[in-house]
């Protein structure tokens, strides 16, 4: 007998406007009538020549309600108004920041503390920290619609002055300025901590007035730079095969020069390296925000494979050069070869990430911390071969330097096990980009990013879709972002790689997609969370390779379904002695449905029964 045990627990997620109806708003975007921007100086606005003028009213030409006012009124960079001699801020720190950190920021001098004060990191320290309040759609493109800078190029992170407690009652008071022994002008200050990883671009601090909305530069920190800016980092595994002989490691470096991972007994192997650039970004009519304020270098991305493995053992590696640095040694372990009795795993979607500080970043992510580490604990204890990402992986959405930040959350687990990955809506979609959808929720990534730093083992760039043998599981893996529908490529792909399981090697056949076939969540109107041509299309194939598990993630919570075809139940579950569900599946019926998309985002409410 095969049996099939599942958790007897059962969430459920609304008829609420799923993530997809970010298109709806964006386009309502266009329609909003700016009242322009104004900050605490006005008499700047006049700096715009004529030639600048004229390059901002073509860029915008095709919006509504844009007006000569309101184009002066995106202007340059401008400082608030404040004659303070005293502001400062500096951060306390080494010379040269470390890979992982907490900086202090101090700020001091402030004669009149403003809930409205706020500090951006900006990285590089180059970069345009202008006031730009059009990049309000560039933020609607991925449907974050949370209040964050309006900058002209996006803050790595934002924090108000008032998240010191302290600030707006001036309990840190320094008087500036005594007359006959009283003091005549005292300030108020504020000390603020940030997370701060290597991201290889320098950075510096710039204390705001006016909000996110209508930001005006106060005081601009000195610069700093990481010690070592082609340190090699954030390595992750992969398998590249079903035979567990062979795992692969991407890491992230400065270094465009080929390095090496040391493995096992004296073996090594040499990097491919790859990188993208913000011409390989999608845009539209509007500038997406990978291809213009959300941008970040990436640095290089190298990957070697490590052979002549054994399956289910624990080896050791290191990644780097005499050059740019090694990584720690690394203790992993290898999974179960495709055939073998067991494999455990643990799957899940939608995770992203979330600030280990106070801050303000886009598309938060609040539970992924603690899922992260969850799985850390269950991966030192043994328990866990490998780890399946299906879709919404990092949700950086054209916010290139989140990339970096995700990379380090899953860093403790995913240089340890296997992460395989599959790509969601937010790693590729955007418009005229061959997606099946042409809602903008990849904010112009278009898969580039994902693909680059998750090589898995697929035919060809672009084609997202493969299958791989752990234990005693095929796992198909598809994208419900390219085209499945009957006869297309990826079809015909699924169809022959499910009819070609070999059962008695492999008895169980696990199918993964982002997209669901089955939720309670009724998603929006445009795009619902069930495409019913997705299922029409591709149900049929589940049942016909007798599928045994649908993994699917999108929506942001847990469900599961009875064994069901075509929205009928074929079989309930039994309770074994310890009272979880179990299927008979000797005697098999047809899939049972997950949604897994419960691993970062905010968790959609269950529908009222």
């Amino acid at each position: 007998m095969r049996s099939c045990q599942l958790p007897s627990t059962m969430l459920s997620s609304p008829p609420s406007l799923m993530e997809s109806s970010h298109f709806l708003r964006l386009f309502l975007a266009f329609s909003i009538i700016f009242l322009g921007f104004s900050s605490s100086s006005s008499s700047s606005s006049s700096h715009l020549s004529s030639r600048e003028l004229g390059d901002i009213t073509f860029e915008y030409r095709n919006y509504t309600a844009i007006h000569e006012f309101r184009l002066l009124n995106r202007k340059r960079s401008i400082f608030c108004p404040d004659p303070n001699p005293y502001l400062q801020i500096n951060i306390t720190s080494n010379p040269l920041l470390s890979d992982d950190e907490f900086v202090t920021v101090n700020i001091s001098g402030v004669l009149l503390p403003a809930e409205s004060d706020w500090v951006a990191m900006i990285s590089p320290s180059h970069a345009n920290i202008s006031a730009c309040p059009f990049n309000a759609i560039q933020y609607e493109q991925t449907g974050d619609l949370s209040k964050l800078p309006l900058l002209c190029h996006y803050p790595v992170k934002a924090q108000y002055a008032s998240k010191d407690p302290d600030y707006l009652s001036c309990k840190k008071k320094t008087c500036q300025k005594y007359v006959a022994g009283k003091c005549r002008v005292s300030t108020c200050a504020a000390t603020l901590s940030f997370h701060v990883i290597n991201i290889r671009t320098d950075i510096k601090f710039v204390f705001y007035g006016g909000g996110f909305e209508t930001p005006c530069i106060l005081k601009i920190s000195d610069s700093a730079t990481f010690a070592n800016p082609q340190k090699p980092l954030y390595g992750h595994l992969s398998s590249t095969d079903s035979t567990g002989k062979s795992m692969r490691v991407t890491w992230v470096s400065g270094d465009k020069q080929p390095q090496k991972v040391q493995y096992g007994d004296g073996q090594s192997q040499t990097s491919q390296v790859t990188t993208f650039t913000q011409d390989n970004m999608c845009s539209w009519a509007v500038k997406s925000p990978a291809s213009d304020f959300g941008w970040h270098d990436p640095g290089y991305i190298h990957s070697a494979v490590m052979t002549r493995l054994k399956p289910s053992t624990q080896f050791s590696y290191r990644y780097g050069s005499d050059s740019a640095g090694w990584s720690d040694k690394i203790t992993f372990r290898t999974p179960p070869a495709g055939g073998s009795d067991e494999v455990k795993i643990v799957a899940f979607g939608d995770m992203g990430k979330a600030p280990r500080d106070p801050s303000v970043e886009h598309y938060i992510q609040p539970g992924s911390i603690s899922v992260i580490e969850a799985i850390a604990n269950e991966v030192s204890s043994g328990n866990i071969d490998s780890i399946f990402h299906i879709g919404d992986i990092s949700y950086a959405t054209g916010f290139l330097v989140e990339w970096d930040y995700f990379l380090h959350l899953i860093n403790p687990v995913a240089s340890t096990v296997s992460y395989m990955t599959a790509i969601g809506n937010h790693e590729r979609d955007y418009v005229s980009s061959g997606s099946v959808y042409i809602t903008p929720d990849s904010g112009g990534e278009c898969g580039v990013p994902y693909e680059t730093y998750f090589p898995m083992p697929t035919a060809a760039k672009d084609k997202p879709w493969y299958s791989i043998e752990q234990g005693s599981i095929h796992f198909t893996i598809i994208s419900t972002e390219h085209d499945w529908t009957k006869n297309s490529e990826q079809y015909n792909w699924m169809n022959k790689d499910m009819a070609a399981v070999d059962r008695s090697k492999t008895p169980w056949l696990v199918f993964t997609g982002h997209r669901p076939m089955y939720s309670s969540n009724g998603g929006s109107v445009i795009i619902p969370s069930v495409d019913k041509k997705f299922v029409q299309a591709v149900e049929p194939l589940l049942l016909a390779n007798k599928v045994d598990l649908a993994l699917f993630g999108h929506v942001h919570n847990y469900e599961r379904t009875c064994a069901v075809y075509r929205r009928d139940c074929k079989a309930m579950p039994k309770k074994d002695k310890n009272g979880i569900d179990i299927y008979d599946n000797s005697n098999y019926s047809a899939p049972v449905h997950a949604v897994i998309g419960m691993a970062g985002f905010t968790l959609d409410k269950s529908p009222s029964r």
